[in-house]
């Protein structure tokens, strides 16, 4: 077992201790939630639940906020943005919480290092400790990142979520046929607060295994992307529940076209229910899921999680 494979299976008592350690933010005009890489996946999923609890909300990437935020939202002094960066380092992420913060915005950062120099350039900072073993492949720190905003979102995490969540992990990684690893094109599907979770995955498995991944929404697959599915494409499908029937078509649709299909809460080659989950915390429980689907195939192409190519753990810019 390498430490990547030790860290997700071990991410869990630090969920436990960070559930419930934060709670909802004063309700504002809008929640700007801004990323970069997962991050920005994170903000994605985090941008929808909140609109789903009855905020405002959008997702926007570091540098995109910081360089054109008037193409997203005109008024810096209407917003709440919420920095995130697991190490509270990232460039763009940080100097988009100090503009924000000159602008007259209320900024949160949202990390798992409080002593960091984005903790120091917001009114206020959430953060939960993550494993310490963690390296250049964020796993348990996204998790949790994706918890704690969550939860400032207003969402109650049951106690039951990180079993849930390890469940799912192991289930999956006890399921995984070996010829989906020979798969040279992968793409995961997900729809509204799982599209940013199904980004997550892609990438997860891209910087992991160095295969060529796509993530999308389930029913705009069909509109030209899924041109490209033949016998050489995977697909994991992250079930809905609200658009589940749609999603299944499109699953047969696929099969028939040679995807292998994993199904994550429906169909598939392989099929796993995400049990006893509010579909309101379902992108969390998958993400453990999504991490090992990745390690798993690496090692099948005998790649290093632990050093991954090209990539550092800080994504800094001179």
């Amino acid at each position: 077992m390498n430490t990547t494979e030790k860290v997700i299976f071990e991410q869990f008592p630090y969920w436990e201790k960070a559930i419930g350690s934060n709670t909802a933010a004063r309700k504002t005009d809008l929640l700007v939630y801004v990323g970069c890489g997962t991050s920005y996946y994170l903000a994605l999923s985090l941008a929808a639940s909140a609109n789903g609890a009855g905020r405002q909300a959008i997702a926007v990437p570091g540098d995109e906020w910081l360089n054109r935020p008037s193409l997203f939202w005109p008024e810096w002094t209407r917003t709440h943005v919420v920095a995130i960066s697991r190490s509270g380092e990232t460039t763009e992420t940080v100097a988009a919480a100090r503009k924000s913060r000159a602008s007259g915005a209320f900024v949160t950062g949202l990390t798992v290092e409080l002593e960091s120099s984005l903790a120091r350039s917001c009114h206020k900072t959430i953060a939960a400790a993550t494993h310490p073993d963690e390296g250049i492949v964020m796993t348990a720190s996204a998790s949790l990142m994706l918890l704690l905003g969550m939860q400032m979102a207003g969402y109650d995490i049951p106690a039951s979520t990180p079993a849930a969540a390890e469940a799912l992990a192991r289930a999956l990684d006890a399921s995984l046929p070996a010829q989906i690893h020979e798969r040279s094109h992968v793409v995961f599907l997900g729809s509204g607060a799982l599209f940013g979770i199904a980004l997550e995955g892609a990438l997860k498995l891209m910087e992991m295994s160095q295969v060529l991944t796509q993530a999308f929404h389930p029913l705009e697959y069909r509109h030209g992307p899924i041109s490209l599915v033949d016998q050489k494409t995977a697909v994991v499908m992250l079930y809905s529940a609200d658009q589940k029937d749609a999603e299944i078509k499109l699953v047969g649709e696929l099969q028939d076209k040679g995807a292998l299909v994993v199904g994550l809460g429906g169909p598939g080659d392989v099929a796993l229910p995400v049990v006893d989950t509010d579909p309101a915390v379902a992108g969390l429980v998958l993400l453990p899921a999504l991490q090992i689907l990745g390690e798993r195939a690496a090692q099948a192409r005998r790649i290093d999680t632990v050093a991954p190519r090209h990539l550092t753990k800080v994504v800094t810019l001179a």
